[in-house]
């Protein structure tokens, strides 16, 4: 069969399924291409709805990953505010939630990405209960944040993840009064352990954020609608006229549990199963972003990331698979975050357990700094705070396996591009 007469169909109209429709192009196929989206702006990438946009910085349409003519100038069928509510896999067709239509693929892409959890407590129905996943809670999050900063009024934060704590940031940027209720110790934990995760929690106390650790949030309270304050487990009630919802996020599985596909489990930070080419069980169907389990051969394990790098590469990576391309994914995990006058590149992967020290190279106290995670004098992961155009020294030397001298890793004077082969 020629690709003229084949249709790819990709489900999940984030960054992941806007790359794959690119990637798709610009590799020459020139079958059909349906990308299908269950909201109604055009396809955009996230980091903006909690950074520049959210501050005001970066207009709205700067988040789009492509201008909204480029989809019909490339020939890709693009159908907004559409949901797929049910894939058969034995004829090989998606169906459309609203209308019951159906469409043929040749291949599949799931890019379905993931949804924020929610807080089961009495009071999340009040209108000053928010999320931060989608372009519109940005924009109201937004007004919300400027009309706190106004008035003087309280933001309850409930998690002290990456989401809590840049929302939190751009909140006293408002000029808000911030509270972060986090169940554990240090915010970031299991990301960057007790180490760095203290840093995290003195930057935002330098900015005025004041913290509640060992707790979690029992009920939010209101009257007429709104939120009037938020009560913890152990007595505590803070006043809030907003509370935002940022204890994590959940792989988007039900399309795909549905047709059959095999998950990952739960202790494995579930997702849908992929392997190397992210294929899923079903050979005709692939999956990339958010919402992937791949197995990553480096580390050793299956890794679903919920970054906007693994979204830019996946996509792409899933794309070329789907075409017949030799694809190994193994791309290194990649975040950055901004808050107040910090930037912050990581890469690598080391959970708290998988160490056995923490090196730093440069000036903590100034936060101008490498941190890496290094076991038995293999480098894990790297963070740089501050210090700019080392990303790639630093993946090099996680990729090298080879073990190094850890005063020399500790040591600016040493030149990074020299510890790794």
């Amino acid at each position: 069969m020629v690709d003229a007469d084949q249709t790819f169909v990709i489900v999940g109209g984030g960054l992941a399924g806007a790359k794959a429709a690119e990637t798709l192009r610009t590799e020459g196929f020139t079958g059909r291409v349906i990308l299908i989206c269950d909201e109604r702006d055009h396809p955009y990438e996230r980091p903006p709805l909690s950074k520049g946009y959210l501050l005001g910085k970066d207009e709205r349409d700067r988040a789009f990953v492509h201008e909204p003519a480029w989809y019909a100038r490339h020939d890709v069928e693009l159908h907004l505010g559409q949901t797929v509510d049910a894939v058969d896999r034995a004829a090989k067709t998606v169906r459309f939630g609203d209308d019951g239509t159906t469409v043929r693929y040749d291949k599949l892409l799931l890019a379905t990405g993931a949804e924020p959890r929610r807080l089961d407590i009495p009071g999340t129905d009040l209108a000053g209960v928010h999320h931060l996943r989608r372009l519109a809670h940005a924009d109201r999050l937004k007004g919300v944040l400027a009309s706190l900063g106004r008035e003087n009024g309280h933001l309850v934060i409930a998690g002290a993840g990456w989401i809590g704590l840049e929302v939190a940031a751009a909140a006293r940027e408002y000029g808000a009064e911030v509270t972060v209720v986090h169940r554990g110790q240090a915010p970031l934990h299991s990301v960057l352990g007790p180490e760095l995760g203290q840093l995290f929690a003195e930057l935002h106390r330098e900015h005025g954020v004041r913290f509640h650790f060992g707790a979690t949030l029992t009920e939010i309270t209101g009257q007429d609608g709104m939120v009037l304050a938020a009560r913890t487990d152990d007595g505590e009630e803070h006043p809030a006229h907003a509370v935002l919802a940022a204890v994590g996020a959940a792989p988007r599985t039900s399309l795909a549990e549905a047709a059959g596909l095999e998950l990952a489990d739960r202790a494995s930070g579930g997702g849908v199963l992929v392997d190397e080419r992210l294929r899923t069980s079903d050979p005709d169907i692939h999956a990339a972003g958010d919402v992937a389990s791949f197995p990553h051969a480096l580390f050793g394990t299956r890794l679903r990331v919920e970054h906007w790098a693994n979204a830019l590469n996946g996509g792409p990576a899933a794309a070329r698979a789907m075409l017949g391309r030799e694809v190994t994914y193994d791309r290194m995990p990649y975040f950055f975050t901004d808050q107040y006058d910090l930037g912050m590149e990581y890469s690598g992967w080391a959970p708290p357990g998988s160490y056995d020290q923490v090196v730093i190279r440069g000036d903590a106290g100034k936060r101008e700094f490498i941190a890496f995670w290094v076991r038995e004098g293999r480098v894990l992961a790297g963070m740089n705070v501050n210090v700019w155009d080392v990303t790639d020294p630093i993946q090099r030397l996680i990729r090298s396996r080879t073990p190094v001298d850890t005063e020399a890793l500790a040591d600016p004077h040493v030149p990074l591009g020299s510890l790794a082969p």
